[in-house]
């Protein structure tokens, strides 16, 4: 960190609960070189990565569809959402973690992944950057049925979905999931499927 317009003055933490969140305040110079103090909460839950997997052949994809409760509290009526696999780097890098991801989450065993880009997703609040990934899948890379991990109470349902169909849901409201919907323009715009 070494922007001389920041100066941190205190952080306090609010909570360590699942991950942590932290009070922060700090000054902060303005174009006009005046300073201003300002409150900040911030949310630092770890990195993470998230894959498109796309079969050219069979014009299809892979996502998944599971119960993600901020959405419901935020008014998704069953709190189901349609997303690309993902998860949190924990210690791994972050090819490492999206084949093992993908792995337990769609039952897919990819070896050649290619990273695409990376992004804040929350940036007004949370830490997070997501490592956004791409990978091409056949039927004979199918090791299991995926689902996610017990231990992690992951209740994923694995959806392969014509490609057009799925694009078409960002349109219907069918997929809401941001970075979903960034690897399914990524998709169109390059022409990979």
């Amino acid at each position: 960190m070494n922007n001389e317009g920041i100066k941190i003055k205190a952080k306090e933490l609010l909570s360590d609960n699942w991950y942590f969140l932290h009070k922060i305040t700090y000054d902060f110079k303005k174009k006009n070189g005046e300073w201003e103090t300002h409150t900040r909460e911030v949310y630092d839950r770890g990195n993470g990565a998230t894959i498109l997997l796309y079969n050219k052949v069979q014009k299809t994809i892979i996502l998944t569809e599971q119960f993600r409760l901020p959405s419901y509290v935020n008014g998704n009526e069953n709190g189901m959402l349609i997303e690309a696999c993902a998860g949190l780097l924990d210690k791994d890098n972050p090819e490492d973690c999206i084949k093992k991801e993908a792995e337990e989450e769609t039952g897919y065993k990819i070896s050649k992944v290619h990273k695409i880009f990376e992004a804040y997703m929350s940036p007004g609040s949370v830490t997070e950057i997501l490592y956004f990934f791409v990978a091409e899948y056949t039927k004979e890379m199918k090791v299991s049925d995926g689902g996610g991990v017990a231990e992690e109470q992951e209740n994923i349902e694995v959806l392969e979905l014509d490609f057009d169909a799925a694009f078409g849901m960002i349109a219907s409201g069918e997929i809401r999931d941001g970075k979903t919907i960034m690897l399914l323009q990524h998709a169109k715009i390059h022409g990979l499927i």
